[in-house]
């Protein structure tokens, strides 16, 4: 390690301490299911073309009830109630020519001189625009794709190529971030074939082609361009402008912090034309800010400075959508992402504040206190702020100062300044993010789905904390969607069909928006889960339709209380005592899970004979686990009924009733020899003391005490901890079915 990289950590360890996050625990989700759980028992759906991989690119189209998806080589068209039904594929390889000059050039051609589709857009009621990488020949096509739901159709004319520069990038590992706004397309892409010259680029369309300025670290500094939204300014068409999302090396960074990498917003004007005399085909109000998520701390922020996905989530206007953004870090010292959220008023607000000025290469960044031309740079020309027509009219002075000052001074900063959701230490960073807004009972929510770098999609709810606009984001689920856990590179949601699809690099994944009868066979358990889609019907958790009557219907998802709800609740499954047998000397285990991760488990005893019940705590003769209570050296007094109960929130819910029995050695014994010598039992019912005595095993190494689990667990075991692997041969369980739990993923036993 050099000494600038140790001086950089001393104080990201402070920060790090500072902001409370030095003995953070990665939050657990309420429920965890596995991708074998999943698809038996959720209706996951899966789709994947043969020898193709990288499905990077994916559109929903609700008018054509279908899912596009770009990937290697390959476009498909997916029906959205089912991608595993009604799909077409349509090949669109590289010309051969190409890929040989592509290998001629040092590229590998199995892997990188394909052509890796990495855009996807309607274009028009017939057709989509598709681009990629074409063994780093850049094209695009056209796509005829139809307006039937019957007959989909997937055609695309070879005689209608585009050339792709300036859409889509030439190396398959780069991202591309566009829109398509009428038949202009507005991308943020790698112009050059080295990958050096990046730029934010207007195509197509009857305007000219406008970018950035080249090389100059003022404007782009080495950026990886991650969404690009158009949102409307005013009722004015000609104040429209488009959105970048981007991160890129801080070219306000002083020396003594070395490389420092930063997220930033970026804004256009859709009427742009570029400059007369200065900055002819660039970009003339072209503006950017810092997008700030961070974890304040006394001795400083904690900051979260990887941007990886942005979602917008509209409004009823549609001037002020809700910003949802996910990011990472970049310090070596601990892992960690976070979501922020921001409002487009802010992000307006920061455009409109002071710009960063620098003297020279020796001055600080400040705010400029000098005079700001007329019109103010950044502003689009339109009626509604001046009399300019077009920015070809404005003045010299204005498009200079544009030129030289396109940094703002202040940063965009998240709603309720902090996070609202994160995870450090989790084994996994936020790769992407969708959002869905809910009706529920006692208002509306937004449901965030944040896919991961380990093939896993996390179910978020944001909730109300103390006065608006505070919000805190609440872990639901945590559902692993791909088998070989690969990064989930792009994800799209249907607000319409309740479905969400995810791609990665080995496949396409369609889950439904809500799993409610996962939720638990009780009012409690599903009103614990506080999920805006589900609620307690009276007999079940269900789909909560905001338009049935609402006698019945049992939700709060602000507090997720039962106690009022649930109260008088005669749904509540009835809990029948189960009987559970140990040997004097040995061990039992009784085993109890609760369905939520979030919940803790409490063990109350009665004696036989008594009335009393006490509490168990943990002792050198008994171990609480996660899942079960483990008795060692059995004595006879230990017999009786233990109540297993699910705490949660304050709410304590009884979930199973085991009544142990103590024999002697010698009882075992003589059981275990009358088992022997007994002729085979006739076809009935089974006597109980029959499934006890298949749990001793006569000379195993311990004698009578030597006993054995005999009911096969679903799916393969994790491995034990090491007390539970002393005392397995020493504990016991009847040999019965889980009548009271639904299926579970194999990690949770």
């Amino acid at each position: 390690m050099g000494r600038a990289e140790a001086a950089a950590m001393i104080p990201g360890l402070a920060l790090l301490w500072a902001a409370g996050l030095g003995d953070a625990v990665p939050s657990l989700p309420r429920l965890r299911l596995s991708f074998q759980e999943l698809q038996a028992w959720h209706g996951l759906r899966t789709f994947r073309l043969e020898r193709t991989c990288c499905y990077e690119a994916l559109l929903v189209d609700e008018e054509r009830g279908r899912l596009f998806v770009g990937a290697e080589n390959h476009v498909a068209s997916l029906g959205l109630d089912n991608i595993s039904k009604r799909a077409k594929k349509l090949a669109w390889p590289a010309p051969v020519e190409w890929r040989e000059e592509c290998n001629w050039a040092g590229k590998d051609i199995g892997t990188e001189c394909m052509n890796f589709v990495k855009l996807l857009h309607v274009y028009n009621h017939t057709h989509l625009l598709a681009c990629g990488t074409g063994a780093f020949h850049p094209t695009c096509a056209f796509v005829e794709v139809g307006h039937r739901l019957e007959e989909p159709i997937l055609r695309l004319d070879p005689r209608r190529l585009e050339d792709g520069k300036g859409k889509s990038p030439y190396d398959p590992s780069h991202r591309a971030a566009s829109v398509l706004v009428g038949e202009e397309l507005y991308s943020g892409v790698a112009a050059d074939l080295m990958g050096r010259d990046f730029t934010i680029f207007r195509s197509l369309g009857q305007r000219p082609s406008l970018r950035t300025e080249p090389h100059d670290s003022r404007w782009l500094n080495e950026p990886k361009f991650v969404k690009v939204f158009w949102i409307p300014e005013s009722e004015n068409p000609d104040d429209d402008k488009i959105y970048f999302f981007f991160r890129e090396s801080a070219v306000e960074a002083s020396p003594a912090t070395g490389r420092l990498t930063v997220s930033r917003v970026g804004q256009i004007c859709r009427n742009d034309l570029g400059g007369q005399r200065s900055l002819v085909n660039k970009w003339a109000t072209f503006l950017k800010a810092r997008l700030v998520c961070s974890v304040p701390g006394v001795e400083g922020d904690t900051h979260f400075d990887q941007l990886q996905d942005v979602f917008l989530l509209s409004s009823r206007d549609r001037r002020t959508p809700l910003l949802y953004a996910v990011f990472s870090t970049s310090s070596g010292i601990f892992q960690g992402s976070a979501v922020c959220v921001y409002n487009m008023n802010d992000v307006r607000r920061a455009f409109l504040g002071p710009f960063a000025h620098k003297e020279g290469p020796t001055h600080q960044w400040v705010s400029y206190q000098g005079r700001v031309p007329y019109p103010r740079p950044g502003m689009c020309p339109s009626k509604t702020f001046g009399t300019f027509s077009s920015t070809k009219d404005f003045p010299d002075d204005v498009i200079q100062f544009a030129r030289n000052h396109p940094l703002m001074y202040n940063s965009v900063l998240p709603m309720g300044g902090r996070p609202l959701f994160l995870q450090v230490g989790a084994g996994y960073t936020f790769t992407q993010i969708a959002a869905d807004r809910v009706a529920a009972a006692d208002g509306h929510y937004d449901v965030l789905f944040i896919g991961t770098d380990v093939g896993t999609v996390l179910k978020v709810i944001s909730v109300p904390k103390g006065s608006w606009p505070s919000s805190e984001g609440l872990l639901l689920e945590e559902l692993q969607v791909f088998e070989d856990s690969t990064p989930v590179t792009s994800m799209q949601i249907s607000s319409k069909r309740h479905q969400l699809y995810v791609a990665s690099r080995s496949a396409v994944a369609q889950i439904s928006l809500h799993r409610c009868a996962a939720l638990g066979r009780a009012c409690a358990e599903c009103c614990l889960a506080r999920d805006p889609y589900c609620a307690w019907d009276g007999s079940s958790c269900t789909r909560f339709q905001p338009t049935a009557k609402r006698r019945f219907r049992r939700q709060d998802i602000r507090n997720g209380d039962p106690s009022t709800l649930c109260s008088g609740d005669s749904s509540r499954p009835t809990l029948l005592e189960r009987k559970v047998f140990g040997v004097e000397g040995g061990s039992a285990f009784l085993e109890c899970e609760p369905r939520s991760l979030q919940a803790h488990v409490e063990w109350t005893f009665q004696r036989a004979g008594e009335v009393a019940h006490t509490q168990v705590l943990a002792a050198e003769s008994a171990e609480l686990t996660t899942r079960g209570l483990l008795l060692r050296s059995l004595r006879r007094q230990d017999s009786g009924v233990y109540l297993c109960a699910a705490v949660e929130q304050g709410f304590s819910q009884p979930l199973r009733r085991l009544a142990l029995h103590v024999l002697s050695a010698a009882q075992a014994e003589r059981l275990a020899r009358a088992e022997e010598a007994a002729p085979p039992a006739p076809p009935g019912p089974k006597l109980w003391y029959r499934d006890f005595l298949q749990l001793v095993e006569p000379g195993g190494g311990g004698g009578a005490n030597s006993l054995r689990m005999c009911r096969p667990q679903p799916g393969p075991r994790p491995a034990a901890s090491e007390s539970r692997r002393k005392g397995r041969n020493r504990r016991m369980h009847l040999s019965e079915p889980r009548a009271d739990r639904g299926p579970r993923s194999a990690a949770h036993w």
